[in-house]
């Protein structure tokens, strides 16, 4: 293991790559759309652009799990890092859609390749050091520094927009630079921290591929078998659709009323890193919720109050109100990852559980990248309010779709 003796020495390392991974996503959110804005793209076509990494990570996520399971965590990791790269130096340089399109898709091929591999090699090498090791720690402790890894980021962009002057370097430029510096140091760090137990079987690149599409039609049948499951993949089509508004569409809203993308830039980096710290505690409250109504309830209640936060969001006068709503659906959207997860671990056994969650991560994929075309779209024909609007309704209309998990858990209740 290269040194590495104790699970405790394994999850260090593990948290330093998370850091690492997720850093330069927060320096990169705030400016997502906001730098083809600046740099004379449509909203519609920044949208239509980067709508293409959602359909390329659902094309490629079961591959690129095959592929870590066969060819090996490191080399996949590798090469993710390798892509990242590119991309964000492509991002640095684009000034067209078609430019643009391309960075897309290699985002896509990046998140593919990184979904999954880094949390399975810590699993891995964790239980090769001791079988007994108790994981939820480390991966408890590995969404917090994901939160605050993205949050620090979202900060330090804009702070980078509003003070920092590099001469010949745009200012929506700066904070790209910074996040290739720290994927460069990612990809020596996961060459040098990662390293695998000796696997006694590896399957080969063809088999694993040739596994994809029976891993599909399995994952497929179940869900097809369960109207639970069915309704609970089916939230994950409106909440990737309505997504779209508080991930997309609120720096737009923002520059409208505060006088363009670089102001806005400057006031989207502090409020995406106070999202995520709120996103945070909605986790962590969500539980005194659910243990007086149930969680299927309880998720049903917070798909209203993130449609109402959205609804806010377009809704309400001057910055304040937006950023307001803007923060309010993080904190509703942090409470829902869990319960939901909840609910989709309730109906599953540890036979299809996996091809289950790829299942329902799938599904928000093309329903994001959907919400991406048509709410921009939208925004571009009427306004942006309007878009904001119609995204809000959506997520509060797959509350309904919790009614399933709310009959079968009154018929046995379990708690978060």
């Amino acid at each position: 293991m290269g040194g590495v003796v104790t699970p405790r020495q394994v999850r260090r390392r593990y948290l330093v790559l998370l850091a690492l991974r997720w850093l330069p996503v927060g320096l990169w959110v705030p400016i997502t759309v906001l730098l083809p804005l600046d740099r004379g793209l449509t909203l519609a076509q920044a949208g239509l652009a980067f709508s293409l990494q959602g359909f390329v990570v659902l094309a490629l996520e079961l591959p690129t799990g095959g592929l870590s399971d066969s060819w090996g965590r490191r080399p996949v990791l590798l090469l993710a890092g390798a892509v990242a790269l590119v991309s964000m130096g492509l991002v640095a340089v684009a000034h067209t859609f078609a430019m643009f399109a391309t960075v897309a898709v290699l985002q896509g091929v990046f998140r593919a390749l990184d979904s999954g591999p880094l949390e399975s090699w810590y699993v891995d090498t964790t239980l090769a050091a001791d079988p007994n090791a108790k994981l939820e720690r480390g991966l408890g402790a590995g969404g917090a520094v994901t939160g605050v890894s993205i949050g620090a980021g979202a900060l330090v962009t804009g702070g980078i927009v509003a003070w920092i002057r590099l001469p010949g370097i745009p200012i929506l430029v700066q904070p790209i630079l910074l996040g290739l510096i720290v994927q460069l140091i990612g990809l020596v760090a996961v060459a040098l921290l990662v390293r695998e137990p000796v696997r006694a079987h590896r399957r080969t690149l063809l088999a694993s591929v040739r596994e994809v599409p029976g891993v599909v039609a399995d994952g497929v049948r179940v869900v097809r078998r369960s109207k639970v499951l069915l309704a609970l993949v089916a939230v994950e089509l409106c909440w990737g659709f309505g997504m779209v508004t508080f991930e997309q569409l609120m720096p737009v809203r923002l520059a409208e009323l505060v006088g363009g993308p670089r102001e806005a830039a400057a006031i989207t980096g502090p409020a995406g890193s106070a999202a995520w710290l709120v996103s945070a505690l909605g986790a962590a409250l969500v539980p005194l919720l659910s243990a007086r109504i149930g969680v299927a309830v309880t998720a049903g209640v917070l798909r209203i109050g993130q449609g109402v936060a959205v609804l806010g969001m377009g809704l309400l006068a001057g910055p304040a109100g937006v950023l307001t709503g803007y923060l309010a659906a993080y904190l509703v959207h942090g409470a829902s990852n869990p319960v939901h997860s909840t609910l989709l671990h309730r109906e599953v056994s540890a036979a299809h559980r996996s091809t289950v969650l790829s299942v329902n991560s799938m599904i928000s994929q093309p329903a994001s990248a959907l919400g991406l075309i048509l709410l921009t779209a939208l925004a571009t024909a009427t306004s942006v309010s309007t878009a904001i609007v119609t995204g809000a309704v959506v997520l509060a209309l797959a509350a309904p779709l919790y009614l399933p998990a709310a009959t079968a858990e009154r018929q046995t209740p379990v708690t978060v």
